[in-house]
């Protein structure tokens, strides 16, 4: 199967088992963001959910799709309680600094809510205690005497992260609530094995206290209906099923703190943060919607499925008929949730489970990111490994820049890596040279020659070409793809520069109706350009809109201003980015290295938690064919095939490979590695350099003219002080290079 018919099957396959329309939809939407815990600062690990949310709000509202864009600060948990009383301060005075630190960070990188509250605010407390007193009416809440971790040193009950000890399930170290260095487990109260109490270190022992539970066991038949339907990235699709079709455990929604929302009618107990935090996601779209007013937007029509609540008692009957009918699925809006992926479970788990027992509407998809390296190492804030927002901003860099970075490097599912000197690459080669190039010569040239626009109408091709980029925006937002919205507008650039080299308009003259058609044509291509890259760098399309003399606000135009004609007249443009110079890339590299402080032997797997959609991760990065590729296997081991992966890669991932054909027109081994040596290959469009350890295997001058396979977009490295720019491929132990069958040109794609 090609990759194409692959690609075909896939899309029928979504088309057979998708329940909702098509975007835009006549419902109103809502898309939030995690809520970060209101106690540390933000650093670019954090935005690239808020990035992706409101690089995807944007684009449903550029479609015409009515649009809610909404969060709001956690500003209740343990991790704020324990930050608190280290700094001698109340919780609500220490989590309502950082609510307005992110308040105004936000903003200052385009994310714009449209509403940004936090849970300890009076709507979202109300709404919380609505909401469990719906689930206590229906019958969804009962009492249950459980063990709780208790420190007698200090003569306190320890709630979720005041306790650490080992996961029950995997081994590894844990803390209260969740299984962070091992399976990624919730974990419930008195589950946790060898409980140590943080706040003294000493061993905590278990006591039997009364708590509150929510039967999420009773909505397994509905959770699974859920998950049949539900959209999004396919992490959030596949990795909940784990817990929902497996033994479902019941959950404890209360805790032993001062803290919190309290339960209704006992004040020795708060609600665990879980509960009062995603309720924030209604409580905000319903501040916004009291601002704006209802005729602007109605968060009930949003929010609100089928009127009253559904009872405990006829649940099972409730499940598997109102579970799987798309009647009873679609009397709310849009929801969609964009996340980090380690709160995967909470909002395809707990949250669906809680809106629909309490007559809420439920999610129609989850995005759940990748996470996000630091020069392929975990962000750290412990150690300072890390960019931190504000530092990003002081150094002078336009938000635009890292907007673009952290949409379009990858899928959003997939880990994404960070490094000054990749910025620096994406930025100059793309940003700078593809769209910022079309866009400032096309106009500087019309301004000079035409004064603006030439008077002639648009060329069939470029209206066909222009109209195929909108296509594959709206195909973006219905794929749920940040990427493929950001790289509808940069293809767009891409064609108008092979469109404007290739005509060379300045070489004919002003008279010649060619000329003029071709200016004309890329006019209209950078206005369209700019309507597609709004969503990803809106002052850049701002910038743009202003340089064409349009009237008008581009962030509230829909996409089918691509087409419109631009204005007649308009002045010349100012240049939209500039190169970022390789000395200054030196510059930060050196600073971050500078700063980050030597590990201990804890230090290693030091990642942040600090938020709920933290995307950090020890992970590394791919690395090119080195001395050790042919000695990690033993003699019998090259007799054998290995055993095939059990796990798999998502479509997404794969088409990430950019795979070409390549011819070896130089070689020459590399001093003092017996099995390096350095190979330049022919492109067709560029030469590249390459290290391979292929010395001792073959016969270097018979390999020149031979047509082989390379991974062409794999980060570069230094192997032996030899810069290599590519991974050549190679089957088994004795380096069979992958070749052709037939003479395919250099530079051809493996599809």
């Amino acid at each position: 199967m090609t990759m194409k018919q692959y690609t075909m099957s896939k899309m029928n396959t979504e088309t057979q088992t998708q329940t909702r329309e098509s975007f835009p939809t006549d419902d109103p939407a809502v898309v939030t963001c995690g809520l970060p815990y209101a106690n540390g600062d933000l650093h670019i690990g954090h935005l690239r959910t808020y990035v992706g949310g409101d690089i995807f709000s944007r684009a449903l509202k550029r479609l015409g799709q009515e649009t809610a864009f909404v969060s709001g600060s956690d500003m209740h948990g343990t991790p704020v309680a324990v930050n608190a009383a280290e700094e001698g301060v109340t919780p609500e005075s220490f989590a309502l600094r950082h609510h307005e630190q992110y308040e105004t960070t936000f903003p200052q990188f385009g994310i714009e809510f449209d509403n940004y509250g936090h849970t300890h605010d009076e709507t979202n407390v109300e709404m919380t205690r609505e909401i469990v007193e719906a689930l206590i009416q229906a019958g969804y809440v009962y009492e249950r005497e459980i063990p709780v971790a208790y420190d007698p040193a200090a003569d306190q009950w320890l709630p979720d992260r005041f306790v650490n000890g080992t996961c029950p399930y995997c081994g590894a170290h844990a803390r209260g609530d969740e299984c962070d260095e091992g399976c990624g487990r919730h974990l419930e109260p008195g589950e946790i094995e060898t409980p140590v109490s943080t706040i003294t270190g000493n061993d905590a022992e278990y006591r039997r206290r009364e708590h509150q539970f929510f039967a999420v066991s009773e909505l397994q038949s509905y959770l699974s209906s859920f998950l049949d339907r539900l959209e999004g990235t396919t992490n959030a699709q596949n990795q909940p099923r784990e817990w929902v079709e497996g033994e479902l455990q019941d959950w404890c929604i209360t805790r032993d703190m001062d803290w919190g929302v309290d339960y209704p009618d006992d004040n020795d107990l708060v609600l665990y943060v879980w509960v009062d935090a995603p309720i924030e996601y209604i409580s905000s779209t319903k501040q916004y919607a009291e601002r704006v007013g209802t005729d602007s937007f109605d968060w009930k029509n949003a929010w609100r499925d089928i009127p009253g609540v559904r009872s405990h008692s006829s649940s099972s009957a409730k499940d598997s008929s109102e579970g799987n009918s798309p009647s009873n699925i679609n009397n709310g809006g849009e929801i969609i949730h964009i996340i980090g992926r380690d709160i995967i479970q909470h909002h395809t788990v707990f949250w669906p489970a809680m809106l629909h027992a309490a007559g809420y509407t439920e999610p129609r998809a989850v995005m759940a990111s990748g996470f996000i390296t630091l020069e392929g190492k975990g962000f750290s804030t412990s150690r300072n490994r890390a960019v931190w927002a504000d530092e990003y901003l002081a150094e002078g860099f336009h938000p635009d820049l890292l907007r673009y970075y952290l949409a379009t490097n990858g899928g959003f599912q997939q880990d994404v890596d960070f490094s000054w000197s990749r910025f620096r690459e994406r930025v100059n080669n793309e940003l700078v040279g593809t769209v910022g190039n079309f866009i400032y010569r096309s106009l500087l040239f019309a301004a000079r020659e035409f004064d603006g626009t030439p008077d002639i109408a648009l060329s069939d091709s470029v209206e066909e070409r222009i109209e195929t980029a909108i296509n594959a925006f709206t195909a973006g937002v219905n794929e749920y793809s940040v990427r493929a919205v950001g790289d509808a507008a940069v293809k767009l650039a891409q064609f108008g520069n092979e469109y404007i080299q290739h005509h060379e308009p300045w070489k004919l003259s002003n008279d010649d109706p060619q000329k003029q058609q071709v200016m004309r044509d890329c006019i209209q291509l950078a206005k369209a350009i700019a309507v597609l890259f709004e969503p990803v760098t809106p002052a850049a399309a701002e910038r743009v809109w202003a340089d064409l003399g349009e009237s008008g606000d581009i962030h509230t135009v829909g996409i089918e201003s691509a087409l419109v004609a631009p204005p007649q007249t308009f002045d010349e443009p100012t240049e939209l980015f500039e190169k970022i110079p390789e000395e200054r890339v030196d510059e930060l590299t050196a600073k971050l290295a500078d700063r980050v402080t030597d590990p201990t032997d804890d230090d290693d797997s030091d990642t942040d938690t600090e938020t709920e959609t933290d995307t950090e991760t020890e992970t590394g990065t791919g690395t090119d064919v080195s001395e050790t590729t042919n000695e990690s296997h033993s003699e019998s081991d090259m007799t054998e095939i290995d055993p095939i992966a059990d796990e798999r890669i998502d479509f997404e991932e794969f088409e990430e490979l950019d795979l070409r054909v390549a011819e070896i027109i130089e070689t020459e081994p590399i001093e003092d590695a017996d099995k390096l040596a350095r190979i330049v290959v022919d492109l067709g469009i560029e030469q590249r350099q390459l290290v391979a350890g292929i010395r001792q295997l073959h016969d270097l001058d018979d390999l020149i003219g031979e047509t082989v396979v390379i991974v062409a977009n794999l980060e570069k490295a230094e192997i032996f002080g030899v810069e290599s720019n590519g991974m050549l491929l190679a089957a088994g132990a004795d380096a069979d290079l992958l070749t052709t069958r037939e003479d395919a040109d250099p530079g051809t794609s493996i599809q």
